[in-house]
């Protein structure tokens, strides 16, 4: 990977230049003089890489990338029964209480010093005319934007830095509200996305920060300045319903085929959205990879596409940094590709939301793992885990003792995002035009094979007719497209659904689960689950794994007559035998009771949900879906304690451990 060796290379010399580490305390004075520093394309860079580095350790790679962002209705994995202090808390949305878990306050001194280095970068390179550094100063700006981004999905409102920490700087800072820093990263970014070149010409390809990315920020960013977001009040709102948007601070300013815009309502912004779209395909078009496994397959191969439908991915470097095929990715055990630690999964709703015929579920979601080399077992339904990467497609040979920093590269955007998101601001505002329902049809060509397109794509697409119902696809779409790739959690706040997914999916788990028991089979809210497995069976050959059903349930004909435990489907007698896993019948649990003389245990004949449906969701108590969802996260004590102005005083934050 091309810029790994320059990676390597700021790893090893360390950051000669001033950082903010501890947030509000300067150190290290620059060791350099300004003026050299910035005078040269090779040093400019090396600052730049600073803030790269960032991206390498784990509280990116192990907590924001990926972990934190559950649990919804795509990604989701179980906490334990009670809050524990934990990552965990934040998978329950309980991470009010988390103010002195260390790794909130790691995530946060992380994001502003790279803040804080794409600062000295702007700062330094500002008046450059040269292109190389007029380039290196969009970058800049473009990683800046991408970790306010990232701050104000997990925070929220946060101070603002807009030039680099100086002695004497005044770094105790009070909060800004999001929609502003969103403005001004906007504006930053439409005013020099034009220095930067794209991916394919690029010298770093997609492993820098190029145009593509660049244009498709701006759009993924205009999403959320014209969507919902948490505020001081525990409440969801645009920036319409709370601030006078006509001021200066929530207005950006672009030129779009030589006429000049403005963009301040949250209508405005969804334009903004469709114009910067719109001119990354004009600008440099392309087609989607039509074998969708093969996007995330390259990456675990260590091999990057410039110009390609990944617009920009995480470099990171094997044995130092990137945990793809460690906290997310197929479950490994054991072998000599080494072992992970999944903490990533995904909903069982989700998997049967899938239409049968959709290329991308077994893409997606898996729940065979790997226990030795090519030697498989099956996993539990509410442990499924992200299928587009596995340990086992790395071309590496990391180690049998290898678990953490893989290498593998994290996608931050892809070419059908862009597409998505057009189709998105179109919808609202002009409703399912031609121009909206082209954008959807592309993505799903790939998702299905070319005999299916008249009804999957054609017929699906066109039968779209108004505008809510087209939403409703976009966000279906969105969730089948990206599933795993952490986008879920801040799409469903920006749109203000979180709570409406959360209790239809708790519904659907549930009904999934009652549907297995027969005394329940009658009532109205199981029929649409009654095709639905209650056990997948499966054996297993040289090894691997394959299903005789792979959602639904078999005939009684059909039913193996006989099963055998995992563990037995290699003995010879065994041959042509299968296991059985259990999936619908995961989802609910039989209550038992002690008989009081014998102290034998008995089933009551009462039921209620599994564990899994019950902690999943644990910190969101409104059975209307209606209220807002508590997502975000505290700021560390730490850092409150050493503030003057910073609190973790509303914001919806649940603390309490029931």
């Amino acid at each position: 990977m091309k810029l790994n060796k320059y990676i390597i290379m700021t790893l090893i010399g360390g950051a000669s230049f001033t950082s903010c580490n501890d947030f509000l305390e300067v150190e290290s004075p620059s060791q350099f003089d300004t003026n050299y520093v910035f005078n040269t394309e090779s040093d400019a860079l090396k600052v730049l890489l600073g803030a790269y580095v960032e991206f390498d350790q784990d509280p990116f790679s192990s907590r924001m990338a990926n972990v934190w962002a559950q649990n919804t209705d795509v990604e989701c994995i179980a906490p334990g029964d009670k809050p524990d202090g934990s990552r965990r808390d934040v998978w329950s949305l309980q991470a009010g209480l988390l103010e002195n878990f260390g790794d909130v306050k790691k995530a946060w001194d992380s994001n502003y010093l790279a803040i804080d280095r794409a600062n000295q970068v702007i700062e330094g390179l500002a008046g450059k005319s040269e292109p190389a550094m007029k380039a290196l100063l969009a970058e800049a700006h473009c990683l800046r934007a991408h970790r306010y981004w990232m701050v104000c999905n997990t925070w929220g409102d946060v101070p603002y830095f807009a030039e680099s920490a100086k002695a004497g700087m005044e770094l105790d800072l009070p909060k800004t509200d999001k929609n502003i820093i969103f403005t001004k990263e906007i504006q930053a970014l439409v005013d020099h996305e034009a220095d930067l070149a794209f991916s394919d010409v690029h010298s770093a390809g997609v492993e820098r920060m190029n145009r593509d990315f660049a244009l498709g920020l701006i759009a993924r960013l205009s999403l959320f300045r014209a969507g919902y977001g948490m505020t001081a009040d525990g409440t969801m709102k645009r920036a319409d319903d709370y601030l006078d948007v006509t001021s200066e601070d929530l207005t950006v300013t672009y030129t779009i085929d030589g006429v000049e815009k403005k963009a301040s309502t949250s209508k405005d912004y969804y334009q903004l959205a469709k114009d910067y779209c719109q001119k990354l395909i004009s600008l440099k078009d392309r087609d989607l990879n039509p074998d969708f496994k093969d996007v995330f397959k390259k990456q675990c191969e260590f091999v990057t596409t410039p110009g390609g439908e990944i617009l920009f991915e995480v470099a990171h470097v094997e044995g130092n940094g990137g945990d793809v095929c460690w906290c997310i990715g197929q479950t490994v055990t054991g072998g000599s590709k080494g072992t992970t630690t999944i903490q990533v999964n995904l909903s069982p709703a989700y998997y049967i939301s899938f239409d049968d015929k959709d290329l991308r579920r077994d893409v997606t979601c898996t729940i065979v793992k790997y226990t030795n080399d090519n030697y498989q077992e099956v996993d539990n339904i509410t442990s499924m885990a992200v299928g587009k990467w596995s340990r086992m497609m790395m071309t590496s040979e990391p180690g049998a003792s290898s678990s953490k920093g893989t290498g593998v590269n994290w996608p931050l955007m892809r070419y059908s995002d862009v597409l998505l998101m057009l189709a998105e601001a179109e919808n609202e505002l002009n409703g399912p035009t031609e121009l909206a329902k082209a954008q959807l049809k592309k993505v799903r060509a790939r998702a299905f094979a070319a005999e299916d397109h008249v009804a999957k794509v054609e017929s699906y697409v066109n039968g779209l007719t108004g505008k809510e119902q087209f939403f409703e696809a976009i966000v279906d779409e969105r969730a089948w497209e990206f599933g795993g790739e952490a986008l879920r959690k801040y799409d469903l706040a920006r749109w203000n659904i979180y709570g409406k997914k959360i209790v239809e999916t708790k519904e659907i788990l549930t009904q999934m689960g009652r549907a297995s028991v027969e005394e329940f089979q009658g009532e109205a809210g199981v029929q649409p689950y009654l095709n639905l497995a209650r056990k997948l069976y499966y054996n297993r050959t040289n090894g691997l794994i394959s299903f005789l059903n792979d959602k639904y349930a078999l005939a009684p004909e059909e039913e193996p007559a006989e099963t055998v435990g995992s563990a037995d489907l290699d003995k010879a007698e065994n041959a042509g035998k299968y296991a059985s896993v259990n999936f619908t019948a995961a989802l609910i649990r039989a209550l038992t009771a002690k008989d009081p003389a014998t102290g034998e245990e008995y089933k009551t004949g009462e039921y209620e949900p599994a564990n899994y449906i019950k902690n999943c969701y644990r910190g969101y108590t409104d059975p209307t879906g209606q209220s807002a969802v508590p997502y975000l996260i505290p700021i560390g004590a730490e850092t409150v304690a050493n503030s003057t102005v910073l609190n973790n005083e509303g914001y919806g934050h649940v603390r309490t451990s029931n």
